[in-house]
């Protein structure tokens, strides 16, 4: 499938952060990985001058996703840490909006949509299609897709931009077919070359 660029696009990299890559507190299996393929990604968008938004988990430390208090996860991406800056690698162009989500210590807010004003922005943008990508497949991404979704935004699935966390084997595959079936497009980039 051949995809062109246009004005009404928008790129949505989510929670590409250290904590979430090999290493950090909570990783997901090669979740680093992606890194160099957002990068290209990134490169499109900015040659186009289409906006490049970064989502980031920017947790307090008594986050009610964490063991401690409650919640499944270790504690990761507390604000203001190392583990929840961008990946070094990751070439967030300048003007790239950021977007800090599960601020509040009761909300777990996995959707870049939750609690921010993520929609608002986009919107006073313009924009209609969106590029979502970045970790983790079957959490904080599928919840971004689905709401964009929701909120009738045309949602291209970044299937070579996205990993998995697998809590349970199987867990990221079901999580695509679930955003696929829900009118989520799958691409990877040569899809757009």
């Amino acid at each position: 499938m051949k995809v062109k660029l246009y004005e009404k696009d928008a790129l949505i990299i989510v929670d590409l952060q250290k904590d979430f890559c090999p290493g950090g507190a909570l990783p997901v299996p090669d979740g680093d990985k992606v890194v160099p393929v957002i990068n290209k990604y990134i490169e499109l968008f900015s040659s186009k001058n289409l906006p490049v938004v970064a989502t980031r988990d920017w947790h307090p430390s008594n986050h009610c996703s964490f063991k401690e208090f409650g919640g499944q996860w270790p504690p990761h991406c507390i604000k203001n840490t190392p583990g929840a800056e961008f990946h070094p690698d990751l070439k967030l162009p300048d003007g790239t909006k950021i977007i800090s989500k599960a601020t509040s210590r009761f909300k777990e807010a996995y959707s870049g949509f939750e609690g921010t004003k993520l929609k608002n922005y986009l919107k006073r943008l313009k924009r209609r299609r969106l590029f979502i990508g970045g970790l983790a497949t079957d959490y904080c991404v599928k919840m971004t897709v689905l709401d964009a979704l929701r909120f009738g935004f045309i949602v291209f699935l970044l299937l070579d931009g996205s990993k998995g966390v697998d809590v349970n084997p199987g867990d990221s595959e079901k999580a695509i077919e679930e955003m696929l079936s829900r009118g989520a497009i799958g691409i990877e980039l040569y899809d757009l070359s």
